[in-house]
């Protein structure tokens, strides 16, 4: 499938890469650390990474604002996505030839061709993988970029997901010299106000007898801790991680628009299907989705406890 990858990206002058809606440090990561590892592998190519950007990430670069027109005869790479209606920027149908690398359960395929591989801890993985397989320049900024998509997927390497070709990739994306305290201090530095916001929002958090905890914000809330809903949603599930008596958590952000962004999380039920059947999707232990209000939380926290009912069943004998 790589050898059909790379005869693609030969084929075509113009190569634009897609990821998802809301991206995170691997969509962001595989993006950018592909597009600069083509400039700098077919430097006469006009390679672009469209769609959202997060400011969390934005150390690692930028994306481009393309006109409408660029996409004709165009090759459109979305990483890091599992559905169509995820995908950041709708224009990706606009392109010629559409190539999808992913490590997500896949939720319908899209695209002309499609490598996806769930031993990936990462999209970023599987794009240095790539670049390794085929010997191809690695620059420091395409490294810093895919090291970062792995490092946050990973869980700073921590996640079940993790395997020895996770370290060796790794490995290999050291060689290039990158600042791993640029890195690492982009990532996890957090100021003053972040930490007393992360003590407020654990107090605040609700914990079940069955095994779950959730977290409940209104886009009011979120604007009196003067922040924003991806830095509660996303930035902060897992305050409820690590600990004994939870094995499933859940955060519930309410946007300006008055839709809900979700995030589940969990130390061994499988809660991708509750995010699929939302429109949402992921990993096994990890996933998300967006629902229209906060109306729909009680459901989910239906479909949740259920979850949980089913996996200490399954588990009572064990």
């Amino acid at each position: 499938m790589y050898k059909q990858i790379l005869s693609k990206i030969q084929e075509f002058d113009t190569i634009i890469i897609h990821t998802h809606l809301k991206p995170d440090g691997d969509a962001i990561g595989a993006q950018l650390g592909l597009k600069y590892a083509l400039q700098a592998n077919f430097p006469k190519k006009g390679i672009f990474a469209v769609g959202e950007q997060n400011q969390r990430f934005i150390f690692l670069g930028n994306v481009d604002n393309v006109n409408d027109d660029i996409y004709n005869n165009a090759l459109v790479i979305v990483v890091d996505c599992g559905a169509k209606h995820l995908i950041s920027d709708e224009r990706y149908a606009l392109g010629c030839f559409i190539i999808k690398i992913d490590h997500h359960i896949p939720q319908g395929e899209y695209g002309d061709l499609a490598f996806v591989n769930q031993n990936f801890e990462s999209a970023s993985g599987i794009i240095a993988h790539f670049i390794k397989t085929f010997n191809l320049v690695l620059t420091k900024n395409a490294a810093e970029a895919l090291f970062t998509g792995i490092v946050t997927d990973s869980g700073r390497f921590r996640y079940t997901s993790v395997s020895s070709q996770t370290f060796e990739i790794a490995s290999y994306l050291m060689k290039a010299n990158i600042d791993l305290d640029k890195i690492y201090d982009n990532l996890y530095l957090e100021d003053l106000d972040t930490v007393k916001l992360r003590s407020k929002l654990t107090l605040k958090f609700q914990v079940l007898d069955t095994g779950i905890a959730y977290l409940i914000n209104t886009y009011e809330d979120v604007v009196s801790y003067n922040s924003n809903p991806y830095n509660i949603s996303r930035g902060m599930v897992n305050i409820m991680a690590g600990i004994n008596q939870i094995y499933i958590w859940a955060n519930f952000t309410e946007c300006e628009d008055g839709k809900v962004l979700v995030e589940l999380r969990s130390r061994g039920p499988n809660i991708n299907k509750i995010a699929t059947k939302y429109g949402g999707g992921g990993h096994l232990l990890a996933s998300g989705a967006t629902v229209e209000s906060l109306a729909v939380v009680d459901d989910i926290l239906k479909d949740i406890t259920k979850t949980m009912e089913e996996f200490n069943e399954q588990n009572r004998n064990i």
